[in-house]
């Protein structure tokens, strides 16, 4: 189905070719360069690395010094369970889309109304296609309908569902609206609705392959120097300090961010919802014609006391937060059949299309009170 264009255009094509035949796709508009993948590929060089050194950990230490062939086999079992479920769900990012926008058949029979208007009507509605979050709403950007939670990316030159989940900071600015909400470790991709899970399963087993190898790195490690007569290879010392250091610094750097999406998931938050409590004024009800704001307000419009105040009501509104169990189920999608299958080999996938969530029941009643705050701090 096309997407749709603009009321106004000043647009010639000159080509003089048919454009009405074109497969409208919902990949980036913006061809990505050999060099978008040199952090992928830095990434899978860092996810390899390890393994020469693990296994002359694994053989020398375990098996020909300790005589454990036991535990040699099972440590290479968790170890390389880890790395194949971590390769999976690397792969599942890679490949899957984050979260095409696409139209139904309303959307179509609404754009087909649009474009049977009239030059004033046109003029008349054009105020309307603002560039927010909120249901019903389109991207002036890419000209497609915005659900909600679902964000454009300026990079990829799309918009994506529930996106957030990983910021980059390309333009270190203030406003929410200029960031960019990609990932360039997943080739230059978005993080989105479908990709989420697997992101998550990712973080998951990467924080707990580099824990388990700095556990079994350093308990080497402390066997050789205490018995260094015993240690028959006199290199194999030097492979298990420079894998409990790598371990270590791998553990703290990605378990601190596994940690705070753990937090993200429990009270059904994005990345982007977290960071910028200014996202709730577009949910709150009317204000009074006499504050002179905005519908919804605009940040800039408040006072300082009113920023204040929505700073301190982020902290206990969460406009998704149906419950950690409905939570969790919503993103990893463990309602359906075969579910826990499905998340231990990529992370499963959401129960819903990602266009609609449920909200908090006491949503609406905090952001009344909010509402009436803003009221008397005016």
């Amino acid at each position: 189905m096309s997407r749709p264009h603009p009321l106004l255009s000043f647009e010639v094509d000159t080509s003089g070719q048919d454009t009405s035949s074109k497969d409208d796709s919902f990949d980036s508009d913006v061809r990505k360069s050999w060099y978008h993948y040199l952090p992928l590929c830095l990434l899978l060089f860092l996810m390899v690395a390890p393994h020469p050194s693990l296994l002359i950990v694994l053989v020398n230490h375990y098996l020909f010094t300790l005589n454990k062939p036991i535990v040699c086999v099972i440590h290479t079992l968790i170890i390389y369970t880890l790395e194949f479920l971590a390769f999976c769900s690397l792969m599942v990012c890679v490949a899957r889309d984050p979260g095409p926008v696409h139209f139904d058949a309303s959307d179509h029979d609404s754009t087909d109304q649009r474009e049977d208007m009239g030059l004033a009507e046109a003029l008349m509605t054009m105020g309307n296609t603002d560039d927010d979050c909120s249901p019903e709403k389109f991207c002036r950007k890419c000209w497609v309908p915005k659900p909600e939670r679902a964000h454009h990316c300026s990079i990829c030159g799309r918009c994506v569902l529930k996106m957030g989940e990983f910021i980059h900071f390309r333009q270190l600015r203030w406003r929410l609206n200029i960031l960019d909400h990609h990932c360039p470790w997943l080739g230059a991709k978005c993080v989105g609705y479908r990709t989420y899970p697997a992101f998550v399963h990712f973080l998951t087993c990467i924080t707990a392959f580099s824990a388990y190898t700095t556990i079994i790195s350093i308990s080497a490690f402390w066997w050789s120097f205490n018995n260094p007569l015993l240690v028959l290879d006199q290199s194999t010392p030097v492979h298990e300090l420079l894998l409990a250091a790598a371990g270590v610094i791998f553990t703290l750097v990605v378990g601190s961010f596994w940690v705070y999406h753990v937090y993200l998931i429990t009270t059904n938050q994005t990345t982007v919802e977290a960071i910028s409590p200014f996202l709730l004024l577009r949910y709150i009800p009317p204000l009074p014609a006499s504050m002179k704001l905005s519908d919804p307000p605009m940040e800039d419009e408040l006072s300082y006391n009113q920023r204040r105040v929505v700073r301190d009501a982020h902290n206990s509104v969460r406009m998704y937060d149906v419950g950690w169990r409905r939570n969790w189920a919503q993103v990893f999608g463990w309602s359906k059949p075969r579910g826990w299958i499905y998340l231990l080999l990529i992370g499963g996938e959401g129960n819903s299309d990602g266009r609609s969530f449920p909200r908090n029941p006491r949503s609406q009643v905090m952001l009344s009170q909010l509402a009436a705050r803003l009221e008397k701090e005016a």
